[in-house]
């Protein structure tokens, strides 16, 4: 295996790159639009949601239309125009105070930012990402640490957004340092898409920066083994490396991640990262989401599938975001048969039928 060597000094571009795109803040700042789409001759329906797309992302596209799921996944579409719900998760009915989701009792989120380096059309707060464009103010980072305090069955805060990791490091570690200095937060969580579509984000001052704060985890968004490049290999390096566990979260996806070879293919890619495949996400009923939405069949297959070809570290959970904000709930294929106060009668991953006793 070809060790990859980390480094934070930027490589000379090639004659096809310009200068500094090696740089985040170029890559942010030379994000395509809707109109270089159009200049670029990529036809383009006009839709509701905002289009940025970094420079490396859309380096990744092969081929300028549907078949290519990057291309799908960033590039807008008719389809875009239909309309299911805005909230379909009730994020904004269980906000107690401005830029704070909490719905499970041990864990709440902050949204931190409604930007993002690249722009999903499947996204989940469609409503907000790119349109508001708010950044958490001081003000309410206080109102939100009060509220942990006062709600000391919150452990676990989640940093998400829009994409925390487009913030500048010192203004992400403000916020990290006031959600740590709360006694009873134990983890804080960062939820983001950078390693995926900028990965040279992931630089040493930001690394070191999260080091200081354990525990402290990052769940990114790979959905496709075709985003997984050297350079998002080299951000996730970085990151694990500092000793800061990786989680990735997919979303299921119809003509793009649909498949089950495609989805081994991304679970071994991934756990060979030492990136663990945390959940799969059946796409949740938004806006303009209707033709990435699969049957939950599609799924299960999925899941049996994955079951009996890899590791079960390298296996996510298949969940579904229940509309009304009732939570996730992993669906699994049935492999409990029967049961009695005998025994049970389970089903392995082959199709074979295995009785266990039960406990007299």
């Amino acid at each position: 295996m070809n060790e990859i060597k980390i480094q934070d000094k930027e490589e000379p571009p090639s004659s096809e790159e310009p200068p500094g795109c090696k740089n985040w803040h170029w890559q942010f700042k030379h994000r395509l639009t809707y109109n270089d789409l159009i200049q670029r001759g990529i036809e383009v329906p006009k839709t509701n949601f905002p289009v940025a797309i970094t420079p490396y992302y859309f380096s990744l596209i092969k081929k300028y239309d549907d078949s290519d799921p990057i291309f799908k996944m960033c590039i807008p579409q008719e389809d875009e125009l239909t309309l299911l719900n805005s909230d379909p998760l009730c994020e904004d009915s269980m906000s107690p105070v401005s830029c704070l989701v909490h719905r499970y009792r041990d864990r709440a989120l902050i949204i931190s930012t409604t930007t993002c380096a690249t722009y999903c059309r499947y996204c989940t707060r469609k409503r907000k990402v790119g349109i508001q464009h708010h950044t958490i103010t001081l003000s309410e980072l206080h109102k939100i640490t009060e509220y942990l305090s006062n709600h000391q069955e919150v452990s676990d805060v989640i940093i998400s957004g829009g994409d925390p990791l487009t913030f500048e490091t010192d203004k992400l570690e403000k916020i990290i340092s006031v959600i740590r200095d709360v006694p009873s937060v134990e983890i804080i969580r960062i939820g983001t898409k950078v390693p995926v579509v900028m990965p040279m984000r992931i630089n040493k001052k930001l690394v070191k920066m999260l080091k200081q704060y354990q525990p402290i985890f990052v769940n990114t968004h790979f959905n496709h083994p075709q985003e997984i490049t050297r350079d998002s290999k080299i951000a996730c390096a970085k990151l694990i490396d500092h000793g800061i566990p990786m989680g990735n979260q997919s979303v299921l996806l119809k003509g793009i991640n649909d498949d089950k070879h495609i989805q081994e293919e991304l679970c071994r890619k991934l756990i060979r990262m030492r990136v663990k495949p945390y959940y799969l996400y059946q796409c949740d009923l938004i806006d303009g989401v209707e033709h990435f939405r699969t049957k939950v069949s599609k799924g299960i297959e999925i899941m049996e599938h994955l079951r009996g070809q890899i590791s079960g570290m390298a296996i996510p959970q298949f969940v579904i975001d229940s509309p009304g904000g009732k939570g996730k709930i992993p669906i699994i294929p049935t492999y409990l048969i029967s049961q009695s106060p005998e025994k049970v009668v389970l089903r392995n991953y082959k199709g074979e039928l295995v009785e266990y006793p039960e406990v007299s």
